[in-house]
């Protein structure tokens, strides 16, 4: 056998491998959370699911948020101390959640936005509690650690961290909830700096294919 001919099976073995090495890489890519990670096991609330964007080429937002015909954009920031969450961080919260019972996930949104589709895991409490004290205080102490002294006055000593979510962008039900509705929390006067706010909400969540639940009608 020729040197060239030695040379040029070599050649030829080299390519195979390397071919087959890059084919295992790209049949190993996947839809990220993050990097390097593809899901996340979780029991919330009584809920077992799996955190992880949809792995099928060409999927879609769900028709309940495909129009852009919707209520006006929301500001960044509540207020002064409330913290602005992206996905990873609210991911991060939800993962907390799992055994810290000082945290709570929570759904501002109407039952019926809440049926239709749903970050798993969520607590519902919906936003329009908040127009009346009597339903304010009683949501306040079922969800979220707050205490109402015999003298009527509040103890948010031991309030809980909430995160926060809705429809999304231009969705006013979490800001109803926290800042502009007659008794929302910060008027009742709910610490701000345990108040965090998906401000992307379903919108956002839904636009990166991330695990929801729901009738998804």
């Amino acid at each position: 056998m020729t040197i060239l001919k030695k040379l040029l099976i070599a050649a030829s073995i080299a390519a195979v491998c390397s071919t087959g090495s890059l084919a295992a890489e790209v049949t190993s890519k996947f839809v990220a959370i993050s990097k390097g990670v593809k899901s996340i096991d979780m029991e919330l609330n009584d809920e077992k699911f799996t955190i992880m964007r949809n792995q099928t080429a060409g999927n879609k937002i769900s028709p309940l948020y495909e129009t852009t015909n919707r209520g006006m954009p929301q500001p960044m920031s509540l207020g002064k101390d409330v913290e602005t969450l992206g996905e990873l961080e609210f991911i991060d919260y939800m993962k907390k959640a799992q055994t810290d019972e000082t945290i709570a996930i929570i759904d501002s949104r109407k039952p019926g936005w809440f049926d239709k589709l749903r970050i798993p895991g969520a607590v519902n409490v919906p936003f329009t509690n908040f127009d009346e004290k009597e339903t304010a205080i009683e949501m306040m102490e079922d969800e979220m650690g707050v205490v109402q002294k015999e003298d009527g006055t509040l103890d948010f000593s031991k309030a809980k961290t909430l995160a926060l979510y809705c429809n999304g962008y231009w969705c006013g039900q979490t800001p109803g909830m926290v800042a502009r509705a007659k008794y929302s929390l910060l008027n009742m006067g709910y610490p701000a700096s345990k108040i965090k706010y998906y401000r992307g909400g379903m919108q956002a969540w839904t636009s990166l294919g991330f695990t929801v639940v729901g009738t998804g009608k």
